[in-house]
């Protein structure tokens, strides 16, 4: 029996989306080979497409070429402190057996948490690498791989020594594609680097191997907020430094995250 939600695609869309259509849609949006490019991806929103995830894998790294790396975030929110869960949160009669129990973070095994399908299948891509972060982990696969995900501390994690801070320095493009700001990772790094009255940090926690022992760990990492990311990046669009047009049966947005951060960090200075 079919997936609702693959059948609303199917209904949604026109012809097949292809590998080869995908890859020129990103080709026309500005998407070149030797580029580095932090891919945010929903599936569901490109259409119906043979081979699903694996061709919208397929059709980034065809689009990017072998000198090209490609990166996404591979998440895992669920390795955190369950007094801090509410999408669901559980009975504070729980929180003990969690954080003595959840296991800790790996970067080979420990599950995204909604991510979406295309992550899960790059992920697993061979010649990928995975950050060390237990919460906001990035993945990587191309030259600039090691570079990209090495030394991903559990403080300072989307910071300027993090991934994210490598990839502004390496002049990196953000795609969104059929997702919005919202979901734009990159704008944490301009979090990072602005300031305003309420700035703040709080003390997370997850379980990580510190020695071949796991061991649950707190630091104290920025207090982040994504519930204006949709008006900044309107906001940058309408300085036309963003390319934006249809991949798939999906909207594509692309921009240089250099001139992405760089807008965001003076907005959020300005109106938070």
């Amino acid at each position: 029996m079919e997936s609702s939600s693959e059948a609303d695609a199917i209904s949604a869309t026109d012809q097949p989306v292809t590998a080869t259509s995908l890859v020129a849609d990103l080709q026309a949006l500005g998407v070149d080979a030797g580029d580095i490019v932090m891919a945010h991806t929903s599936l569901s929103a490109l259409g119906w497409i043979i081979g699903g995830s694996q061709a919208v894998a397929n059709a980034l790294f065809d689009a990017v070429g072998p000198t090209g790396t490609v990166v996404m975030p591979t998440q895992s929110a669920h390795l955190s402190d369950p007094s801090r869960w509410q999408a669901p949160p559980v009975p504070e009669e729980w929180f003990e057996t969690i954080r003595a129990e959840m296991p800790a973070y790996d970067p080979a095994t420990t599950p995204t948490r909604l991510m979406g399908a295309v992550v899960d299948c790059f992920r697993h891509r061979p010649g990928t690498i995975r950050s060390g972060n237990p919460q906001v982990s990035v993945a990587a696969n191309g030259p600039h791989a090691n570079a990209i995900t090495d030394n991903h501390r559990f403080a300072d994690c989307l910071g300027d020594d993090s991934p994210l801070g490598t990839l502004y320095e390496l002049d990196a493009k953000v795609l969104l594609l059929g997702v919005g700001h919202a979901n734009n990772t990159s704008l944490h790094l301009a979090e990072h680097r602005a300031s305003w009255p309420t700035k703040s940090t709080i003390t997370q926690a997850a379980p990580i191997i510190v020695d071949g022992t796991r061991q649950w760990t707190e630091v104290e990492v920025l207090d982040i907020n994504e519930d204006d990311f949709e008006q900044i990046g309107a906001a940058f669009a309408d300085t036309g430094e963003q390319s934006e047009g249809l991949v798939g049966a999906g909207i594509g947005k692309l921009m240089s995250m250099r001139a992405l951060v760089d807008f965001a960090s003076e907005w959020m200075s300005t109106n938070r």
